[in-house]
């Protein structure tokens, strides 16, 4: 069973160097931890600071394991202070999805 959530908000313009740190942090702890269950993806809007972030656990029990990353605490702990819109999280159901294979796999 896989759950997903969708997460949109808007960073204040004097915050977004330092969002753009904390977000990077976060990948490069994953790329290390190379969790099996998760899939995440953040993108920014065309506007610059609006984010949109898709979390999906393929977790048997549903769980997603990406609030007990370190760098993802460190990315929530003054996420408040950094957005100009509150995040709205969005549970959210996958209806179809392509993920190329490398090559030479």
């Amino acid at each position: 069973m896989s759950t997903s959530i969708v997460v949109t908000y808007s960073v204040k313009p004097e915050a977004l160097d330092e969002h753009l740190r904390l977000i990077a942090a976060v990948f490069a702890e994953l790329d290390t931890l190379a969790l099996p269950t998760v899939d995440y993806e953040v993108l920014r809007l065309q506007d610059g600071v609006t984010f949109v972030h898709v979390s999906t656990s393929t977790a048997a029990d549903g769980a997603n394991p990406l609030p007990g990353v370190p760098a993802f605490q460190e990315f929530s702990r003054d996420l408040s202070s950094r957005v100009e819109t509150p995040p709205s999280p969005s549970p959210a159901t996958i209806v179809g999805v392509h993920r190329p294979v490398p090559a030479g796999t």
